[in-house]
């Protein structure tokens, strides 16, 4: 039998990918670890690797295809001993539509698809890998509800349905009488604005999937805001003290730069250490309280956002933590970050100040619980023993999920910040 090469799920979340290019081409010898292809997912681009030995006798996936669902097969090589034309002459295996299939052709019988069970019934639209997951677990994707585009049922319905029984995720009402779809919401949009007054378009992968992430957060994590803000005149003078010392090359350029955004996700993190009870993630059986404070930092890219972790930050110089800023911002503008660097973590920093905003709510990514937005810092005046007198200042804003992290909890880590952010020698103890 072939060897099937299938679209990989890079990550837990992923659903689909674009097969971006090949780099092999049909019948060049394959030996393991050969990089064949090419996968763009929504964050970044990722290497498909061969882990078998033979020939790539047939590409089942043109390069530049979109939206592929995961283990789909995506090309084929042969087996030992197998005889590479009659595989390469095979009928490509036909993709799953995700969409409504198209009405019979006429004169064509129509032909009734079967169910899990065999019997005649309504086609049941799921992704590959949700149906691999139901077939070993002995599930009927009948009793399940799709939540993924079009009600398709995708790998956390199952999952769901495994973890609170069938019963728990109510199955779809196949005998409901037919009712004409309303206008799409987009087509109601439109007609707002006259044809020719604006250009679309299109989302990419990387949109869709923000978008489904914000609005499944807003939904389902309680935020709560708490802001406060500290006095950065003692972190500017160490912060150039600490550039001015920094050693350097032939060429007279320095090893490292610091920056404000690097004391931050310092001072954030050793406040999850003080805090020990905010360094959390809950899920629906039990909270998860982390060893270390891994902090994800929002980088923007073209058409988006990426959110890359800097692990352990708490355990780190303020140099090591600006070096690795500068490598997952550069590699994130080329989406080469790979998924375990982009996922997971305990809090987040969203900074906003370089572009002049003073302060801002910011949404929380899961399964983070908080998520850490920085405003503009800025001379104000303050009145400081009975006087006034001007100091530079910088506004945060903590969103939390209450479900983890109560009031009284929050206010506590941003105490343990602002203390950090204003005694900022202490992060280089």
């Amino acid at each position: 039998m072939p060897i099937d090469i299938l679209m990989p799920a890079l990550s837990p979340t992923m659903e689909k990918g674009n097969l971006a290019r090949w780099l092999k081409k049909e019948g060049d010898k394959i030996k393991p670890g050969d990089v064949l292809a090419e996968i763009e997912t929504d964050k970044a681009t990722m290497e498909v690797e061969a882990v078998v030995e033979g020939v790539l006798v047939k590409i089942v996936v043109p390069e530049g295809t979109a939206d592929v669902p995961v283990d789909d097969v995506i090309g084929l090589i042969t087996g030992e001993g197998e005889d590479a034309k009659s595989v390469a002459s095979r009928p490509s295996p036909v993709r799953e539509k995700t969409l409504d299939a198209p009405p019979a052709a006429p004169n064509t019988p129509a032909v009734a698809p079967r169910t899990p069970n065999g019997e005649s019934g309504p086609r049941i639209f799921a992704s590959p890998l949700a149906r691999r997951i139901a077939m070993e677990s002995g599930l009927d994707l009948a009793s399940i509800t799709g939540s993924g585009p079009h009600g398709r049922i995708i790998e956390r319905d199952v999952k769901a349905a495994l973890a609170h029984g069938p019963a728990a995720v109510p199955a779809q009402d196949t005998k409901a009488p037919s009712v004409p779809l309303p206008t799409p919401p987009d087509e109601l949009t439109r007609k707002n604005f006259a044809p020719d007054s604006f250009e679309e378009i299109p989302h990419d992968s990387m949109r869709k999937t923000i978008a489904r992430r914000l609005v499944e957060a807003s939904r389902t994590i309680p935020h709560f805001y708490l802001t406060a803000d500290g006095n950065l005149d003692a972190l500017m003078s160490l912060r150039e003290a600490i550039n001015a010392a920094a050693p350097k090359d032939k060429e007279g350029k320095p090893a490292y730069k610091i920056s404000v955004n690097d004391f931050i996700v310092k001072a954030l993190a050793l406040a999850l250490i003080r805090i020990p009870d905010a360094n959390v993630t809950w899920t629906e059986t039990a909270m998860l309280k982390h060893k270390h404070a891994d902090i994800g930092v929002a980088v923007a890219i073209p058409g988006g956002l990426i959110t890359p972790i800097v692990r352990a930050a708490e355990t780190k110089s303020l140099s090591v933590i600006s070096s690795e800023m500068k490598d997952f911002s550069s590699r994130a503008r080329a989406r080469k970050l790979r998924p375990e660097e982009y996922q997971g973590g305990s809090s987040a920093v969203s900074n906003l100040g370089m572009f002049g905003t003073k302060s801002f709510s910011a949404i929380i990514n899961p399964p983070q619980a908080t998520i850490l937005a920085v405003g503009a810092a800025e001379p104000r005046v303050v009145v400081k023993g009975g006087a006034s007198v001007v100091a530079t200042l910088l506004s945060v804003t903590l969103s939390c999920d209450h479900r983890a992290v109560d009031g009284v909890l929050g206010a506590k880590l941003l105490a343990a910040f602002k203390d950090l952010l204003e005694q900022p020698a202490g992060m280089l103890a």
